[in-house]
Formats: C-alpha cells, sequence, structure tokens
C-alpha cells in the first residue's frame, strides 16, 4: 500500500529539506519522491541530511511540473497550512492518512507540499482532489516542509498497520491524465456550442475542473460524460452540414 503513496515536493528552495524529506519518508515505509523542480538537486547538503536514505534520493524522479508528477493518479492530496478557499474536501490528518492507504490498494496516490516561502499555489492546488490541513497552533500554523512530511508519513504506516490485506479490486477512479484529457473535451465542446465565449469567457473551466476535481467522477462516469460529449459534438456538425 505504502509503496503506491508518493510524496512530491514543488520547486523545493533548501536542497537539505529534499533530505530530511527522504529520511523521514524511509523511517516510515515510502519510496517514491517525486521533485518538481527543485532549485538544487542532486546536492551534498540532500545528501547529507538524508542519512541511510540516500537510496530514495538516487531513485527521485525530477520532472518539471506537478502535471508531469501526478499524470498516473487517481486521488490528488494538496497540503496547505492556510484555509484557503479551493471548494475542496478539506481534511485532518487522520482522515486523510485513511482515504489514502485505502485507494492506494488499487492505483498511485499523490501527496503534494509546496514551496518553503509560499506552500502550493491556486493554480496546483486546482489539480487536487482534496486540501490536508494539519492542525497545529493557530497562533504559529506553519511547519517546515520536511516536519510536515514526517508527520504525513507517519499517520501513513499508522493506517497502513490497522488496514488488513486483500485483493485490490480494480481502481474505479481515472488517473490524472484522463481528466486532463477530458477537460480539454469538455472545453472544446463548450466553445462548440457558445457555452464559452471568446470575449467573455471568466472564469468557467476552472470552476468546472473544481466540481469534478471534487466530486471524482468513476471511470464508467468519465466515459458516460465523454460519450455525451461527443454526441453533442456530432449533434453540431450534423446540424451545421444540414
Amino acid at each position: 500500500m505504502l509503496s503506491n503513496i508518493r510524496i512530491v515536493l514543488v520547486q523545493t528552495f533548501h536542497p537539505g529539506n529534499i533530505g530530511a524529506a527522504a529520511r523521514a519518508m524511509k523511517n516510515m515505509g515510502l519510496s517514491q519522491l517525486y521533485l518538481v523542480d527543485p532549485r538544487a538537486f542532486p546536492d551534498p547538503e540532500a545528501e547529507s541530511r538524508a542519512a541511510g536514505a540516500k537510496d530514495l534520493l538516487a531513485d527521485a524522479v525530477v520532472v518539471s511540473s506537478v502535471e508531469e508528477a501526478i499524470a498516473d493518479c487517481q486521488l490528488v492530496i494538496g497540503t496547505s497550512a492556510r484555509e484557503r478557499s479551493y471548494d475542496l474536501p478539506l481534511l485532518d490528518l487522520e482522515t486523510t492518512a485513511g482515504v489514502a492507504v485505502q485507494e492506494a490498494h488499487s492505483g498511485q496516490i499523490a501527496i503534494l507540499f509546496g514551496r518553503e516561502t509560499m506552500g502550493l499555489n491556486n493554480h496546483e492546488m486546482l489539480l487536487c482532489n482534496r486540501h490536508l490541513y494539519i492542525d497545529a497552533n493557530p497562533e504559529y500554523p506553519v511547519l517546515n516542509v520536511a516536519q510536515a512530511i514526517q508527520l504525513v508519513c507517519y499517520e501513513l504506516r499508522r493506517a497502513a498497520r490497522k488496514t488488513e490485506t486483500s485483493n485490490a479490486e480494480p481502481a474505479p477512479y481515472p488517473r490524472q491524465h484522463e481528466m486532463v484529457l477530458f477537460y480539454e473535451h469538455l472545453e472544446r465542446v463548450l466553445r462548440l456550442t457558445n457555452f464559452i465565449i471568446p470575449q467573455h469567457e471568466g472564469r468557467v473551466m476552472d470552476k468546472l475542473k473544481r466540481y469534478f476535481n471534487r466530486s471524482r467522477p468513476e471511470k464508467t462516469e468519465l466515459g458516460m460524460l465523454r460519450g455525451i460529449l461527443t454526441s453533442v459534438e456530432e449533434t453540431v456538425e450534423r446540424l451545421t452540414k444540414g
């Protein structure tokens, strides 16, 4: 289960935090480390802070965007110390760990951690299905990123130990790259039918993405939605030719 849960660090500034994150992960039995556009990696400071977890650094996957890091994931959880409004379900640490471990039986899970100074931005949170909030002192709720990762990995390990081993069911949820294709299809049809008008686009697609990321259609439901969009395209084409 834990092998299907990846920790994603976004534009980490201090390489020591990458090493500390790797150590925290290995302490708790996690092994997938993804780095999105890190400022400095590889780096001696990262290796020094990793101690006995240098193998995680060696196997770390470095990508240029969050989209690339989560493309094959069925559940994406964004962490933020600020209770910002994303229209996403807000989960505490224990609940998040339980949900992540349960779904890890059937697919890849990503937990995103943002920059040391500003965390995840709004665009990155828009890519997530759930918002993880670590309950801390309200007068000073901001944790060091490596500390936050240690807490999350600890709860994941606890949740995994509580979960009985069972045969995984087929993953019911689409992967993120499938959702990207759906959003592209949806936008194309909305423009075709003039629901989205170039001169007055507003934030239609952002709001729709938030809705679908929050509601998380299953694979079969997404297939139905794609079928509806295709039917609309074909009908418009037929009427246009007629």
